[in-house]
């Protein structure tokens, strides 16, 4: 996708884009390409992952600023020497001063205060949310997950073995499996579906903890005994960080 830099804090690595599509999003230092600082008005392309603008690329310089013509200076007149429109003047007479012409200074829009949601920018529908983290944040452990993007992909992750169990089972049945006890496409294709997720669930679980400020290595207490799912749950109920922090800003689509 192509947008424009709307915003970029240099001190900060922060910044924000609009794409074409008419959404906004936002990036940090880590999606720009080394030694690139983009600057308000930039052309871009980029990849979007839910509301965040990642592996961003330079599509041009910025567009110039209307200038404003000057006038040329009228050649200097003799002593006697009458200019076109004015009165002559004797000579050594001081001429009047001309107040320099003004020049009206574009409005510059506001840059959206770092760390508030992106205004305008439409949250993901909870399939939305799961579609996003078995493609693009498959394997994406940085940034933040709001508890809407992970209940969302624990839902239709759900629902998702569920059918390829169902659609194993009528397989079976269909090719005479289950008369001999013997569910061999159940016993292939669920524990496939499963297997397949597991990137994808450990991926969104780190960054919901992100989102509650802290580090995602926290998600190794889930392989506690009996203890550990009940940690991961308590992480996945708390509200997320109304502000920015380190792993990133405050999602749009905050619950």
């Amino acid at each position: 996708m192509k947008g424009d830099v709307l915003y970029f804090d240099a001190e900060r690595g922060i910044g924000f884009a609009s794409g074409d599509d008419g959404n906004r999003y936002h990036f940090d230092r880590a999606d720009l390409p080394a030694g690139f600082s983009p600057q308000k008005g930039m052309r871009i392309a980029f990849t979007p992952s839910g509301n965040r603008a990642g592996a961003i690329v330079p599509q041009g310089g910025i567009a110039a600023a209307p200038q404003t013509a000057v006038p040329a200076a009228p050649a200097a007149a003799g002593p006697t020497q009458a200019v076109a429109g004015r009165q002559a003047r004797p000579a050594g007479a001081v001429p009047p001063v001309e107040a320099a012409p003004t020049r009206a200074v574009p409005s510059v829009a506001a840059a959206p205060a770092p760390g508030a949601p992106l205004a305008g920018a439409r949250p993901l529908s909870l399939f939305g949310h799961f579609r996003s983290c078995v493609t693009a944040g498959y394997v994406r452990f940085r940034g933040r997950a709001t508890r809407r993007e992970y209940w969302g992909f624990v839902l239709f992750s759900v629902l998702a073995v569920l059918a390829v169990a169902l659609a194993a089972l009528i397989l079976d049945a269909s090719v005479g499996n289950l008369d001999r006890d013997e569910p061999i496409a159940l016993a292939i294709l669920a524990p496939l579906a499963v297997l397949a997720l597991v990137l994808p669930s450990v991926a969104v679980t780190v960054r919901r903890i992100h989102d509650v400020g802290l580090s995602g290595w926290f998600v190794l207490l889930g392989l506690i005994p009996s203890v550990g799912s009940l940690i991961i749950l308590v992480f996945a109920l708390i509200p997320s960080q109304k502000r920015p922090n380190r792993w990133g800003e405050v999602p749009a689509d905050v619950l």
